[in-house]
């Protein structure tokens, strides 16, 4: 795909991470991760980045009754905008580090394989996550990611190499 210009325009890949809810997180991601994948070459589609903080605005709501409402509505429409990410997506790296894997990062892992999508995780956590010494993670979640021809690597620049060898 080119941009007006006939420039290149590089492959966008899928963020999936659970680095949004919590500062040392977000300091992370913000500051190594998708700077890092951009240095790699890649357009990173951050589902963090959600224009006007839907449910950061629907939790200012103070009658719960009426929070509920609008948080549903709002997790409505992120949840279908990170669908669409992953749907205009070349790839997803995925962040798996935790003592289990996020539930919204293996939903998305579980998507993006579906659509036939390459996923490649990244595991920098040394804790034993994996169901038996043969997995490194979930075995499903594993498997999943496996299905698309992607890996899990040790390493940020590992996953972001396999990416590239995966997206040609």
């Amino acid at each position: 795909m080119t941009a007006a210009g006939g420039d290149r325009r590089p492959p966008a890949i899928y963020v999936a991470s659970p680095l949004g809810f919590f500062d040392a997180g977000r300091h992370y991601l913000e500051a190594v991760l998708l700077p890092t994948v951009r240095h790699a070459g890649f357009e990173a589609l951050d589902p963090w980045d959600h224009p006007g903080d839907p449910i950061g605005t629907a939790l200012t709501v103070a009658h719960p009754e009426e929070r509920r409402t609008h948080l549903t509505l709002a997790n409505g429409a992120v949840a279908a905008r990170n669908a669409q990410l992953i749907r205009d997506a070349a790839g997803v790296l995925a962040v798996l580090d935790g003592s289990d894997v996020d539930s919204g990062v293996a939903a998305e892992i579980g998507f993006a394989a579906a659509l036939g999508t390459p996923v490649v995780g990244v595991r920098t956590d040394w804790r034993t996550s994996g169901d038996n010494e043969a997995a490194v993670v979930n075995l499903q979640v594993e498997w999943f990611l496996e299905s698309t021809g992607g890996t899990i690597s040790s390493t940020l620049d590992d996953a972001l190499d396999e990416l590239h060898r995966l997206l040609g």
